[in-house]
Order: C-alpha cells, then sequence, then structure tokens
C-alpha cells in the first residue's frame, strides 16, 4: 500500500527504513522523499514508526504529559479529568 502518493513511497519502504535505523519522519524522509511534498502522509509516517518501537509523535507525547485520556485505552485506565477554572467576566 501507498503511503506517500507524491513520491511513490509504499508502507514497505517506509518499514524497512525504520529497520535500517531511520526514527523520525525527516530521517525517512532524507531516504525516500516521502512527506516532503505535500505532507499528507507524515501523520501514516508517524504511526508506523510509533507501531515499530520508535518515537511517538509530538501529538501522543503531549498527550501523555498533559495526563489525557489514550484514545484506544479502557475507559478505568483513562486519566481523571483536570478540573477547570470558572470562567470571570471582565
Amino acid at each position: 500500500m501507498y503511503v506517500c502518493m507524491c513520491h511513490a513511497v509504499t508502507e514497505d519502504q517506509v518499514k524497512k527504513a525504520i529497520d535500517a535505523g531511520a526514527d523520525t519522519p525527516r530521517q525517512i524522509a532524507k531516504g525516500c522523499r516521502a512527506g516532503t511534498d505535500c505532507g499528507s502522509c507524515v501523520r501514516r509516517i508517524q504511526a508506523l514508526l510509533g507501531e515499530h518501537g520508535a518515537r511517538p509523535c509530538p501529538t501522543a507525547r503531549l498527550a501523555a504529559r498533559l495526563g489525557l485520556a489514550d484514545p484506544e485505552a479502557a475507559p478505568s485506565e483513562a486519566a481523571p479529568a483536570a478540573p477547570s477554572a470558572p470562567l470571570r467576566a471582565a
């Protein structure tokens, strides 16, 4: 299956780059140019990196730092919601 339509890069090519040591979308792009044109494939590249034990995407790291629920986690594993401050009228 194609990951990057702009440069005809397949999922297998991205996985081979990961196996060869690439652990960021930028490193993948250096080898095959995936993600360097329109950018629509970068999220899929980040997902493949995460699936293969590389660095998770920045959004996932930020969500973990903020204690936000993992969308794939069971409801009992979700972090409690942060209390919201009341709004003040100006």
